[in-house]
């Protein structure tokens, strides 16, 4: 079916979303109770939400995503497959393949949904679209999902789920991803609110505000006189820690508590840790110093971060492919993509050199693999695997070698 006949193709009307759903759904947030509006733009604001999101969508646009081919428990690239480029290379005639896993990783993170026109002419697919969330209406009818889109110049267009590429982070209903920013407004509200108070107190000249007070009668212009004169010369970065003046028995008194009263830079540090526990990432990963740490341990904390915050998303979205990029037939095929984590694993050049020694030790690789694995060319006679005399096979023939086996005492 071509673009304009289900374009054109009329059914009955399938339930849009209202704003109850929105609002159960995640696209509203709101204020939070800190008074501040909080979205996913705003949430960018805070500097740890974006350096969160950044570490996510850059850690996995980092990585190679490849389309492979399993037959008979060999894995081969899938370079011929249309699909091995546009994951691998680029997706479209704009963005490189970096770019493009980069912006829906952002959108997964921050808005738990990212939509991809999948553009197939020739019933294959031949370029990946991305719109912002923000552009894309869902709707469901029943078990199945439509899609209308709105595009830059204001055109309305209705996709259905065959075209359309839903990347769905954490879901409670299995067909909305839920917003993170919005179930942690309150944590990014606080950050953003006592980040714009303290902007505000530097703005001040560090100073906090107060009132001048006398026993003599002002009349309202008087009044307004006196407030312009003292916040001229009091007020603003320039005018800090210059000596203030009173006469005629005006007396200053402080309204706010001081910062270290408030625990201002205390609640600024909690809010680092609890952002980063909304977004499953490391304080460590977002500059944030934890004086216990040392070289040995932060390792480890990087491998944790590949593990167990970039390994949850690259399985999302490698599953997420294999259901809407790829058809059933080549399911069964042995299609199948395919983030490259082995880059990020594998740890310093002494912890490999010990790995791959002991893995070619026991003929699980051949000089050639280990070659590969460290982006090195092969050579010639480095397909053959070394098997120790004293690990032969058992159910094998006696005296019988295995093929491209090199016995060594």
């Amino acid at each position: 079916m071509n673009f304009l006949s289900w374009f054109r193709e009329r059914k009955s009307p399938p339930r849009p979303l209202t704003i109850e759903d929105l609002l159960a759904d995640g696209f509203y947030t709101g204020s939070a109770k800190s008074g501040v509006p909080v979205t996913w733009k705003t949430a960018l604001q805070a500097a740890t939400a974006l350096a969160c999101a950044r570490v996510i969508a850059e850690g996995l646009a980092q990585v190679p995503l490849k389309l492979f081919e399993s037959q008979n428990q060999v894995r081969t690239p899938a370079t011929g497959h249309p699909l091995y480029s546009l994951l691998h290379d680029s997706p479209n005639e704009w963005q490189t393949s970096f770019e493009f896993i980069e912006q829906i990783a952002l959108h997964l993170v921050l808005c738990g949904n990212a939509f991809v026109f999948v553009n197939r002419p020739l019933g294959r697919v031949a370029e990946l679209l991305p719109y912002e969330p923000q552009q894309v209406i869902v709707k469901r009818e029943g078990y199945a999902l439509s899609y209308d889109i709105t595009t830059e110049n204001g055109q309305r267009l209705n996709v259905p789920a065959s075209d359309m590429w839903h990347l769905r982070g954490p879901s409670w209903n299995g067909w909305m991803g839920l917003e993170s920013v919005r179930l942690a407004r309150e944590a990014i509200g606080l950050a953003l609110a006592t980040e714009e108070h303290g902007a505000r107190l530097f703005a001040n000249g560090a100073t906090v505000g107060g009132i001048l007070s006398t026993e003599q009668t002002l009349n309202e212009e008087q009044r307004q006189a006196l407030r312009k004169s003292w916040e001229a010369r009091h007020t603003g970065g320039g005018n800090a820690f210059k000596t203030a003046v009173l006469w005629g028995g005006m007396k200053f008194t402080p309204m706010t508590a001081p910062n270290d009263q408030a625990q201002f830079l205390e609640t600024r540090k909690f809010q680092v840790e609890e952002i980063c526990r909304t977004f499953r990432v490391l304080p460590i990963m977002v500059g944030y110093s934890d004086k216990t740490a040392t070289y040995a341990s932060a390792e480890q904390m990087f491998l944790a971060h590949v593990v167990h915050t970039l390994g949850p998303w690259c399985r999302r979205i490698e599953a997420s492919i294999a259901h809407n990029l790829l058809t059933e037939e080549e399911r069964q095929q042995g299609y199948y993509a395919k983030f490259m984590l082995n880059g990020l694993l594998r740890g310093a050049a002494k912890d490999r050199a010990e790995f791959y020694a002991r893995l070619y030790g026991i003929g699980a690789l051949n000089p050639n693999e280990i070659r590969e694995l460290e982006d090195m060319n092969p050579y010639d006679g480095g397909e053959h695997y070394r098997v120790p005399l004293n690990m032969t096979d058992p159910t094998s023939p006696a005296g019988q070698e295995a093929p491209h086996a090199t016995a060594e005492l």
